[in-house]
């Protein structure tokens, strides 16, 4: 899953800022929504200021600021797509690379401190799912009540445009399910997350380098009702996620050990698709280091857990050398 993508303006951001707060001060409501407008585009103008960082610690540092000034913005211009979007995508990203990981990194030495984490990693893909819900209802009217009652009749309606928004809404759903499977509230709603994930991938398969497929890896392992082999879609949705993303992409290599392999017990396979992932070089690609690194992150704890993970071979199994000891 890859960090914020859409922090970053085309235009000095500092400037713009100082016009928002200055016209903020003033009975000039015209011009002070204009300044809005122009700092809300140059935030959600796309590209890749963090995600081209090298330093995963700055940007867990710098994020909630810049999250927070997405909210200020969205709270004097609550349509605004692209800051919706950014919302989206931002707060699902941070709540994966900097909370949920930190929890599953605790679990093993505080079990209370991981679990609170998980809380409050969901309320942050709540609060994700919410506003890509409301970026969606910007060209879909009421598009939420319409999903909760037809799911797959709603995003009929979706065009190839709404792909981005399709995707983020779906991503921090899922994360909101998956992370505590303790509210059935939520577990009732996953028809909406397969119509969502479904559509997106039927108008743009490539989006983000096979993000959608990515993250199909391991939902097509949990989804019900559906004819067919489960594995072998997960495994198609790899191969797809690899050839879109050129080989250069930690994130399928590690999705695919740890939901596949691990529920296989196939501990080979895990091993040499986490070293793969390892094997990356981040930097080639500037545009995607930063997901590259935070996905090398849990390649390596989760090398760290394989002994936790992985059932012992019964000794039947071990080779002569092993048997001696050796």
């Amino acid at each position: 899953m890859p960090p914020s993508s859409q922090l970053r303006g085309s235009r000095p951001l500092l400037p713009l800022l100082l016009a928002t707060l200055a016209f903020a001060t003033t009975g000039c409501t015209t011009l002070k929504h204009t300044a809005v407008n122009q700092l809300g585009d140059a935030l959600a103008s796309g590209g890749s200021v963090y995600a081209a960082d090298d330093d995963p610690e700055l940007i867990r540092a710098a994020a909630p600021f810049s999250l927070k000034l997405i909210e200020s913005l969205l709270a004097e211009t609550p349509a605004h797509r692209g800051l919706l979007l950014a919302a989206a995508s931002g707060f699902t990203q941070y709540g994966y690379a900097f909370v949920q990981q930190d929890a599953d990194e605790l679990e093993s030495s505080d079990l209370g401190a991981a679990s609170a984490l998980r809380d409050r990693a969901r309320r942050l893909y709540l609060r994700a799912r919410d506003y890509g819900l409301r970026g969606l209802a910007t060209t879909h009217p009421d598009f939420a009540a319409a999903l909760r009652r037809e799911p797959r009749a709603a995003v009929r309606t979706c065009a190839r445009a709404d792909v981005p928004l399709l995707y983020w809404t779906a991503a921090a759903w899922a994360a909101a399910i998956a992370i505590k499977k303790d509210r059935p509230d939520l577990i009732a709603d996953l028809p909406q997350v397969e119509a969502l994930l479904d559509r997106a991938l039927e108008l743009d398969e490539a989006f983000d380098r096979g993000a959608i497929h990515s993250l199909l890896i391991s939902y097509e392992l949990a989804r019900q009702g559906v004819p067919g082999d489960p594995l072998a879609r997960s495994r198609a949705h790899f191969e797809r996620a690899l050839a879109l993303g050129g080989g250069r992409e930690a994130a399928p290599l590690v999705t695919f050990a740890e939901a596949v392999c691990v529920q296989q017990q196939d501990r080979a396979r895990f091993d040499e698709l986490l070293r793969q992932a390892l094997a990356i070089d981040a930097d080639a690609r500037p545009e995607t280091r930063l997901v590259n690194l935070l996905m090398q992150r849990r390649a390596r704890w989760l090398l760290s857990r394989a002994d936790d993970l992985f059932l012992p071979l019964p000794p039947s199994t071990s080779t002569p050398k092993a048997a001696e000891g050796v």
